[in-house]
């Protein structure tokens, strides 16, 4: 058996994915992380597999009540019911179903506080939403020192669970951004995971409205998830191996610096010297093992 790695370019917390040779000295500098396969999960859909990383250090909550309905194959023939183009693709089971009826519902996690203990790689100053913002295990992130606050962002990518007009309504239905990153949802929504491959995948999930909601195609033609599983379920020679570049450590703080300066003769006019949290690559790859023969 060999070891055979591909690389693919991940913006932010997982958003648009684009293929990328890295050179001996990426590959030698910068540190990878192995995802647990209890906590990531493969979605099978009719044109392709994506799989997600999810993130019970930040909302455990969700995370739990997520897993146990992934391994008990409740959103398997399930649709997207709710995909706008450049805004999110939403799935779950019918409305007011029984089905959809018998999950409880959750109190929000839409941030938690934080200590002068607790750290993560600075990206900006002064975001736009927030006072700073930056990357935590892998998950773009944003805080409020003067609050003592700290929130997963709405990239591209992310996974949330969508609800009703209350705080406390979500339960199974989940959403993810498929456009522009809708910052204006961070801290009023509960994100708990982030696409790390087959974004290209959510992107061709059949749109089903346009910006104001209305219905353009007939709900037999949605996107149907054929079958959603934890990593930690799928047989082994089913398995989609992840790695993630890590988020800590001076390789990638070395490559924000350099992101920031923008060196590069194409840049003939220097832009503002500013760096949106959600168009920091994030890399991942792919790891597969196959025969030598």
């Amino acid at each position: 058996m060999k070891l055979k790695i591909f690389f693919i370019a991940v913006i932010a917390a997982g958003g648009l994915l684009a293929t990328t040779i890295c050179n001996a000295q990426d590959e030698l500098t910068t540190q990878w992380r192995k995802l647990d396969p209890d906590n990531t999960v493969l979605m099978t859909l009719p044109h392709g597999k994506v799989v997600i990383e999810l993130a019970p250090q930040f909302s455990p909550k969700h995370v739990a009540q997520f897993s146990k309905l992934v391994k008990e194959g409740f959103y398997d023939k399930t649709k997207f019911y709710r995909v706008i183009d450049g805004f999110v693709a939403q799935a779950g089971p019918e409305d007011e179903s029984e089905k959809d009826k018998s999950v409880p519902t959750l109190k929000i996690e839409e941030e938690w506080n934080t200590d002068k203990n607790w750290s993560f790689t600075k990206v900006q100053d002064n975001d736009l939403f927030a006072e700073q913002t930056g990357f935590k295990d892998g998950f773009a992130v944003a805080t409020n020192p003067s609050e003592n606050k700290a929130w997963l962002t709405h990239c591209p990518g992310i996974l949330a669970m969508a609800r009703s007009s209350t705080p406390d309504s979500g339960s199974s239905h989940f959403y993810i951004p498929n456009g522009q990153a809708p910052r204006y949802l961070d801290r009023i929504m509960t994100i708990f995971g982030r696409v790390v491959y087959g974004m290209n995948h959510i992107q061709a999930i059949q749109r089903t409205a346009v910006i104001d909601g209305e219905p353009e195609v007939a709900e037999k033609d949605h996107t149907q998830i054929l079958k959603m599983q934890l990593m930690s379920n799928v047989p082994k020679q089913q398995k989609i191996i992840i790695e993630v570049e890590s988020t800590q450590g001076k390789a990638f703080e070395t490559g924000l610096a350099k992101r920031r300066a923008r060196e590069n003769e194409f840049f003939y006019k220097k832009p503002p010297p500013v760096l949106d949290v959600c168009q920091v690559p994030v890399r991942s790859r792919l790891v597969n093992l196959i025969s030598s023969n």
